[in-house]
């Protein structure tokens, strides 16, 4: 069984901030105010985070932190900064583009859905001044401190209805995978908010696999038991979501689609491949556990420590020298074709 939990409510604390550009954090949907910067203090096992005018529960289970009862991913620095490498991977693995398909240069509005740290929407608003780059997230624990002006992160949770006004000329959706149970839903409220000629960019990585896949191995343990989970928890994990039957049934055209085999390791002898892969290899191992201790916890009944020792045993078994793993990374191109 789970640990208790401990539920921490979040307080509205801001600082003062220093000279220069601001990101934006609009609470809801109605209220928009300056950002400020994110603060943190302990106070025994009592963690407090707060960003301007944000308030939400940090719930502490079995040593990590979430945003609430059901998101399977934690919150807490420990999984801010997995995020932060895997950003730099999708770069890498994008020659240092931010997207696959390149953003139209007259774009006036990108949508970043499930922004995280924000990474991404904070660069391509440094690229794209002009533009008005809107990040959403169901918790805000990005920088606002010193961002580009043109940034505005709201908590909101994609899976309830959009009430965007405007439309948009670019949505982004990347490394989702198991954040929803109806990914129809997500695709249906994407086309309804794009321009005519919208592009939405789905970005994904698929389950890890060995150079030879072994039936018995840890890995083949670890991903058997995170599907059967998953699907209990009624989400899907790995590139289910990215089906092309789903967002065609929403209306979209598919423009191109194409999957990189990333190395784990940099066992590949590709300079820009050592490179992407070294920063998956830290992405993965950390990911693991991110991944599936809440998974296994609350859905198969898997003991904590359990749950850390198969994830252990997962990552001696990828740093072996003749592993050579790798996994899929998927980009899906969609398009609203005008009417």
């Amino acid at each position: 069984m789970a640990e208790p939990r401990e539920v921490v409510p979040q307080s509205t604390d801001t600082a003062d901030e220093p000279n220069g550009a601001q990101g934006q954090t609009r609470t809801g949907r109605d209220s928009i105010e300056s950002g400020h910067r994110s603060s943190e203090r302990s106070q025994g096992s009592t963690k407090s985070l707060s960003l301007s005018g944000s308030v939400f529960e940090q719930i502490t289970e079995n040593n990590r932190a979430y945003v609430n009862e059901s998101y399977i991913m934690p919150c807490d620095e420990q999984e801010q900064t997995r995020l932060a490498i895997t950003h730099q991977c999708f770069t890498s693995i994008l020659n240092d583009q931010l997207s696959f398909q390149s953003i139209p240069r007259g774009a006036k509005r990108i949508l970043d859905i499930g922004t995280g740290t924000g990474d991404w929407a904070i660069a391509v608003a440094e690229r794209f001044p002009d533009a008005e780059v809107v990040a959403t997230d169901i918790a805000c624990f990005q920088p606002t401190d010193i961002v580009p002006p043109n940034v505005f992160f709201e908590i909101d949770d994609a899976q309830e209805e959009w009430t965007f006004t405007d439309l948009f000329d670019f949505i982004h959706v990347r490394a989702l995978s198991g954040a929803f149970r109806d990914w129809r839903s997500i695709y249906k409220e994407a086309f309804k908010h794009l321009q005519p000629n919208g592009i939405l960019e789905v970005a994904d990585f698929g389950f890890v696999r060995m150079a030879e896949s072994v039936p018995d191995s840890y890995l083949s343990i670890y991903n058997g038991a995170c599907i059967t989970a998953a699907a209990q928890a009624g989400i899907a994990l790995g590139l289910e979501h990215m089906k092309r039957p789903l967002l065609e049934e929403a209306g979209f055209r598919i423009a191109k689609t194409r999957t990189f085999d990333v190395p784990l390791g940099t066992w590949m002898a590709d300079p820009r491949k050592k490179v992407a892969g070294k920063m998956a290899l830290i992405s993965t191992l950390e990911g693991l556990e991110a991944t599936s201790l809440r998974l296994l916890t609350q859905h198969t009944g898997w003991k904590a420590e359990d749950v850390r020792d198969v994830c252990g045993k997962v990552q001696e078994e990828l740093m072996r020298p003749d592993a050579r793993p790798s996994v899929p990374c998927q980009f899906t191109v969609a398009r609203k074709l005008m009417i």
